[in-house]
């Protein structure tokens, strides 16, 4: 009897971490996203930021919204990692979630960083959540419908197994390419200045509205019950590549604000 219970609770567990990972970029899609920034970031800014991680990479870190959400302690922060909306509004013209959402959690994160009298330990700590953050925002199907929870009730399989359409963008179509975030991070397309600087332009509230553009085109790139392969990555691994790209250079760009 005691071992039956103990298989059901391992059982639950697993579940619960697989229903936890519909809810993120994969550590990889994060890393990614960091490792990007780390190479566009001011020399003050490098040192701003070496000087409150202790040396530790923006890539290392960008997983720390995550990795908190093992400690209830932290259950304040949930709703901070998305922000759902008609698709047929902008962000400025819905009441904005009690609970916060992703573009507040980052607008407070800048806040509490250069705010002079915030505290060291603050500053690490919203530092680290500041990173995971804007790469949360352009993973597009965090910022998709209230009545599907951001594509997660969209039920599809991934090569004959049962997933979501949330998943699939948070980790599949990442962890099937099979490379390490500094390979991938050496990968992505090749911009000229003038590209990059026209990737960063805007506000916050702009790249959430682009998210949520390609959040509305990505739900009609599948039918329900769906088994997507290897055509669905081909059509629209670009779009993977671009979004942690853009997630990365805009993170540099906020980050160079900061520490300017």
């Amino acid at each position: 009897m005691k071992m039956k219970t103990i298989t059901i609770l391992a059982i639950f567990f697993m579940l619960q971490c697989s229903f936890a990972n519909d809810m993120f970029w994969s550590k990889t899609g994060h890393r990614t996203t960091g490792e990007v920034a780390q190479q566009h970031l001011t020399r003050k800014a490098k040192r701003g930021i070496d000087k409150l991680l202790n040396g530790q990479s923006l890539a290392l870190v960008s997983t720390f919204g995550d990795d908190i959400k093992a400690d209830a302690a932290y259950k304040k922060f949930s709703a901070w990692h998305y922000v759902n909306f008609p698709l047929d509004k902008k962000y400025t013209d819905v009441e904005p979630s009690e609970y916060g959402d992703v573009v507040m959690g980052i607008q407070h994160c800048v806040a509490i960083l250069k705010d002079e009298k915030s505290s060291r330990a603050d500053k690490v700590f919203y530092l680290k959540f500041l990173v995971h953050l804007v790469g949360d925002l352009h993973q597009p199907m965090h910022v998709g419908r209230k009545e599907d929870k951001g594509g997660n009730d969209i039920q599809v399989q991934w090569f004959g197994k049962g997933s979501n359409l949330h998943r699939v963008w948070d980790s599949h179509m990442i962890d099937a390419y099979n490379m390490s975030y500094t390979e991938l991070a050496a990968n992505l397309p090749r911009l000229s200045k003038k590209q990059k600087k026209a990737i960063q332009q805007g506000t916050v509230y702009d790249w959430v509205e682009e998210s949520q553009d390609l959040a509305a085109k990505l739900y009609t790139s599948v039918e329900v019950g769906e088994n997507l392969r290897y055509r669905y990555s081909y059509v629209w691994w670009s779009t993977v590549e671009k979004q942690l790209q853009k997630g990365g250079l805009r993170l540099a760009k906020v980050l160079n604000e900061v520490f300017k």
